[in-house]
């Protein structure tokens, strides 16, 4: 049996490269929300240009998806990094992701459809990181302890194939970067939603708020 990739051991290993050449690539970082881009970004910024870019029509409902945004726009717009970053709005269409996850509105989280909301997503960032000429694309997804970074960087090593454009490994909940999302949640004030963001996410977990009430 192959054993694991340390896809933490590949990132610090591609940073010290870019540390010594003095290169600084850019960087497209899709986001899911602000809380799991702080520690991403104040680590990240140090090598990359990078444009955030959210792309989330996962997201339940209108009124979650606009709190989401703003928070993101504002801590990017107050973060100082040693490179500029960027601020990107991708569209927000829902129906798209009840399209890709059709017949799976029953499965559990962390399942089968989460799996076609990741490739969803970071489908979506790969081609636009190709369009816009971009040396790399990742995402922030891998900060979650909820997440498997594994899937999540075999999905974007797929797309980075499909669209011709290099995918950053990464598993930002590595090195305390979880704990440090926390931290910085805390002196920026953001919001820290309670549900991962899509509709089924939302009933499960009120789901379990309810029984664990009784």
């Amino acid at each position: 049996m192959r054993p694991p990739i340390n896809y933490q051991k590949l990132l610090d290993n591609l940073l010290c490269r870019l540390e010594k050449s003095g290169e600084v690539p850019t960087l497209l970082l899709h986001c899911c929300c602000a809380p799991c881009s702080s520690y991403v970004l104040e680590y990240l910024s140090n090598y990359f240009r990078i444009t955030t870019f959210y792309y989330n029509p996962n997201i339940y409902p209108a009124e979650e998806y606009a709190h989401r945004v703003s928070e993101l726009k504002r801590f990017v717009s107050e973060f100082r990094t040693k490179f500029p970053v960027r601020f990107l709005e991708g569209n927000y269409d829902p129906e798209r992701y009840y399209a890709a996850v059709k017949g799976l509105e029953k499965e559990r989280e962390g399942g089968a459809r989460c799996v076609k909301c990741f490739e969803l997503r970071l489908g979506e960032a790969a081609q636009l990181a190709k369009e816009l000429g971009m040396d790399y694309f990742t995402t922030t997804l891998s900060i979650s302890p909820m997440k498997d970074a594994t899937l999540l960087n075999e999905i974007g090593e797929a797309m980075a194939q499909k669209f011709g454009v290099k995918h950053l490994p990464s598993n930002f909940k590595r090195k305390g970067g979880y704990k440090r999302s926390i931290e910085l949640s805390r002196e920026y004030n953001l919001y820290r939603q309670n549900f991962c963001g899509c509709v089924y996410s939302k009933l499960e977990r009120e789901k379990a708020e309810a029984e664990k009430n009784l």
